[in-house]
């Protein structure tokens, strides 16, 4: 019996739009309506930028490999605009490189868990109220047809 094996390489680009769908999912099934690539108000681009169902801000950063994870270290930079922060990685990503502060989720093209739940830490009032604003009408713009991104 002749048995073949095909390797199959997938791109870092599929990886990510794998991860950032299943994590989208997620957050669906959690509640939360989730925007992907949202340019913040600091210029930054939060991979997943989702509201959820009591006003509260969560923002994923979408991690395709590692060293996708070591020349990207602007996370930080995304804290300021949200109430909970997580990585969002494929199963196969070595998760003992990413820290241990922020949530964690592990997700492919179909959906994805949280392995460690993100520290909440709730934006000043006027701050949420300008983003959930700006939430509202990008993703109004964005049912609309309009390619738009920025907050």
């Amino acid at each position: 019996m002749d048995v073949s094996v095909t390797v199959v390489s997938v791109s870092r680009p599929e990886t990510t739009a794998a991860v950032t769908r299943g994590a989208a999912r997620l957050l669906t099934a959690l509640g939360y309506a989730p925007l992907a690539e949202v340019t913040l108000p600091n210029g930054r681009r939060a991979d997943l930028m989702a509201l959820g169902p009591k006003g509260e801000i969560f923002i994923v950063e979408v991690k395709s490999s590692l060293e996708d994870f070591r020349t990207d270290q602007k996370w930080g930079d995304y804290l300021p605009y949200c109430d909970a922060f997580a990585f969002a990685v494929a199963p196969e990503f070595p998760r003992e490189a990413l820290p241990e502060a922020p949530g964690l989720i592990v997700a492919d093209g179909f959906g994805g868990a949280i392995l460690r739940e993100a520290p909440v830490a709730a934006l000043a009032g006027a701050r949420r109220k300008a983003l959930t604003i700006a939430f509202g009408r990008l993703a109004a713009l964005r049912a609309e047809g309009v390619q738009a991104v920025e907050l």
